[in-house]
């Protein structure tokens, strides 16, 4: 047909099944296995809903201002967006314009070709190395920008911020990105870079450690000037992104930072205790510090163990992609969901052997 000529076609990103079924063990999309803060289901059940029939603010201030007394910067240096994706792509739009292609790992967060190809921005794969780590000397070539995750996914692997600087260091004209969706489990914040390096955007979520992945909150700190220009790109493209629950339960979430800390800490010993019971299983992985362990099996091909774990309704991550074919990312549940996990796999792994 004539018309679709100038449709803007593109390879959309596949996100995690979502499947809904009673007694299923969901640990595919890297989602927090408790529940927010109690604050958040406190006003929850309190929330006025007369006030959702006007629009929220558009700056979500309230929110605005309790990350910026977190993380200790100014308000005028928080961007907040619905989910970090959302950041994210308004990151892409807002600085990835100089017609040279940006730079990021090759095995990392699928989004980000994802947007490049959507907003036609040229892009350029830099391999891992044999252990999965960033090699800096990649990113000092002529870009247009830079972005990794850290730490990265789906490998869970994080790097020093010796590094992070170095690549700083290199790309003083264009703006780096660190995407730390994972950094609460046990990586290193860029953060306090920011007082040197004012082309560097930190962006993080409450998906994972904060639990609240249904809310679709995610924010990013930067320079006044970075997030200025953020401001001039949203507003072009929708005044009103967050909605009023999730502002005024963000900051419920914000504000009680020894739940936050209690929860990361138990994913965090699960994470280490799982990662020994896989290891005596006959599985290799990088070390994680994510809330996720990216795991490789000695002598069982990938796909013929996800599909025994689908087949009993326990839900992991595999893609058929190269280099990581054979791996399959296993996010970190309670303690009961991972020791169903492990029983299964010493009764699957014996008599697949026998």
């Amino acid at each position: 047909m004539k018309w679709e000529e100038n449709v803007r076609k593109v390879v959309p990103y596949v996100a995690g099944e979502q499947p809904n079924r009673p007694n299923m063990i969901k640990l595919n999309t890297n989602e927090c296995p408790y529940p927010p803060a109690p604050g958040v289901a406190r006003l929850a059940a309190q929330l006025d809903i007369n006030a959702l029939r006007l629009y929220p603010d558009s700056d979500a201030m309230p929110l605005t201002k309790a990350l910026a007394e977190y993380y200790g910067v100014k308000p005028e240096q928080v961007f907040v967006g619905v989910g970090s994706d959302d950041v994210l792509a308004m990151a892409f739009m807002t600085f990835f314009n100089s017609g040279k292609p940006i730079l990021f790992p090759d095995v990392t967060y699928s989004f980000y070709d994802v947007w490049a190809e959507l907003y036609r921005i040229p892009y350029r794969t830099c391999a891992l190395d044999e252990n999965w780590h960033i090699r800096p000397e990649d990113y000092r070539q002529p870009n247009g920008g830079v972005i990794f995750p850290n730490p990265n996914a789906p490998t869970g692997l994080a790097e020093g911020l010796d590094l992070v600087e170095e690549i700083l260091q290199a790309n003083r004209d264009v703006v780096v990105i660190v995407d730390e969706a994972y950094v609460d489990f046990g990586g290193v914040s860029a953060l306090p870079l920011l007082e040197k390096y004012d082309n560097l955007l930190v962006v993080q979520t409450f998906s994972k450690s904060r639990a609240m992945a249904g809310l679709r909150i995610g924010f990013c700190i930067g320079s006044e000037k970075m997030i200025a220009y953020l401001k001039d790109v949203k507003f072009s493209f929708n005044s009103y992104t967050m909605n009023y629950p999730s502002q005024v339960l963000g900051v419920e979430a914000v504000r009680d930072d020894a739940w936050f800390k209690e929860t990361t800490g138990k994913i965090v010993r699960t994470r280490e205790r799982v990662k020994g019971e896989l290891r005596e299983l006959g599985f290799s992985f990088p070390d994680s510090a994510a809330n996720f362990i990216f795991a490789k099996h000695d002598t069982i091909p990938a796909e013929r163990i996800f599909q025994a774990l689908r087949e009993r309704d326990i839900y992991v991550r595999h893609w058929n992609k190269p280099r990581i074919a054979e791996y399959l990312r296993i996010t970190v549940g309670t303690d009961q969901e991972m020791d169903a996990l492990i029983a299964f796999l010493k009764e699957f792994i014996r008599s697949y052997q026998c």
